[in-house]
């Protein structure tokens, strides 16, 4: 009997271990680092807040915090917009419906990189296909990744294809969990389709919403591939994300212990926003 009570710690030990290993332990460690100067090869050294004081005269990481914010803004409400569009034509009944659906989830399930290098032929400025369908309408070309202008919304647009089918599924659950007898109580009324989605439809979706958009948020903040790949986070540092920066601290100078130091910064800012989010978006039944 008294080995029996055993098993519960015995069946929980490997996530215990995972998480004291691979959570608890880098968590610990990179707070420990912000207060230390290391390069990997020599030894630490501690500087105290010396790591905290460069953060906040870093123009170079605001100007990144500034660029990921500007890929927010374009990226959630367009991903939303686009997702719950796709999602209430999927939710009726409508031939192929199966092979839509499978079709726009697709790009997620594909390598984020393969995805970029696609977007990048797509957006060539002399020889890619969208600047050649705009020759051919008589229109001028547009500097997709080499206009400071363009190349964060262009991204924007890349991501938005890359990830709308995870959030059209997500909508699609969201929409069939609406109890049908409201949109035939609406009907007896007269309701339009318009009025039946806005005083039905969106109120009922609202914590599939407010999903979506912590979700989109938490995606955004970590831009990465698409810069690194597409641009290196030019052209004139206009592409330059949060992330993006945060890595070439670390691994392409060696200040980690900056690094670390960014790294927390980034992630309360992320959950500073979240929480807002929450706040101001959530709302109860």
């Amino acid at each position: 009997m008294k080995t029996k009570k055993y098993i519960p710690y015995l069946l929980v030990s490997p996530y215990i271990l995972y998480f004291l290993l691979f959570v608890a332990y880098p968590v610990v460690f990179s707070v420990i680092l912000t207060f230390n100067k290391w390069n990997i090869i020599s030894p630490m050294k501690f500087i105290g807040l010396t790591n905290y004081r460069h953060l906040f005269k870093d123009v170079f990481f605001f100007k990144s915090i500034t660029n990921t914010l500007i890929f927010l803004v374009i990226h959630i409400p367009l991903q939303i917009i686009v997702a719950l569009f796709l999602a209430e034509i999927l939710n009726q009944k409508i031939k192929f419906r199966g092979f839509f659906r499978a079709a726009f989830f697709l790009p997620v399930i594909v390598s984020g990189v393969v995805v970029t290098i696609l977007w990048q032929q797509l957006y060539g400025f002399e020889t890619g296909l969208l600047n050649r369908v705009l020759i051919f309408l008589g229109l001028g070309r547009i500097g997709w990744l080499v206009d400071p202008s363009w190349a964060m919304p262009s991204i924007a647009i890349m991501a938005t294809w890359k990830n709308v089918g995870l959030y059209i599924i997500l909508f699609l659950v969201g929409l069939q969990t609406v109890p049908k007898h409201y949109y035939e109580a609406a009907d007896l009324e007269g309701a339009n389709h318009w009025q039946k989605f806005k005083n039905i439809t969106l109120p009922m979706i609202n914590p599939t919403i407010f999903m979506v958009v912590v979700l989109s948020t938490i995606g955004g903040f970590s831009l990465f591939i698409e810069p690194y790949i597409m641009t290196g986070g030019g052209p004139l540092n206009s592409t330059l994300s949060a992330v993006l920066y945060i890595y070439k601290q670390g691994f392409f100078y060696y200040h980690m212990g900056y690094s670390a130091t960014l790294g927390l910064f980034f992630a309360l800012l992320i959950l500073s926003v979240v929480a807002i989010q929450k706040k101001f978006i959530e709302k109860e039944k």
